[in-house]
């Protein structure tokens, strides 16, 4: 017997476009996701496309892609 899941889990497109959907991006707030999600999901180059595109900055901590959603100046302090 088969079980699946109530809804579809994203992917490709789908998941970047809900990473840039949520209540946070929207916000211009700060969003993190696993190195390891990203390149499963949609692969580096397309999240760093995505990030540019939007004119937004891409950081990467050990395995965490930092996104922030604002086309501010970022000013690294240590």
């Amino acid at each position: 017997m088969d079980i699946e899941a109530p809804f579809p889990r994203p992917i490709g497109q789908s998941w970047l476009d809900q990473v840039f959907a949520s209540d946070t991006a929207r916000r211009g707030g700060v969003v993190r996701r696993k190195v390891s999600d990203v390149e499963r999901e949609v692969g580096v180059a397309a999240l760093e496309l995505e990030v540019r595109r939007r004119g937004y900055h891409l950081l990467r901590s050990g395995g965490t892609f930092i996104v922030i959603c604002r086309q501010d100046p970022v000013l690294v302090i240590c």
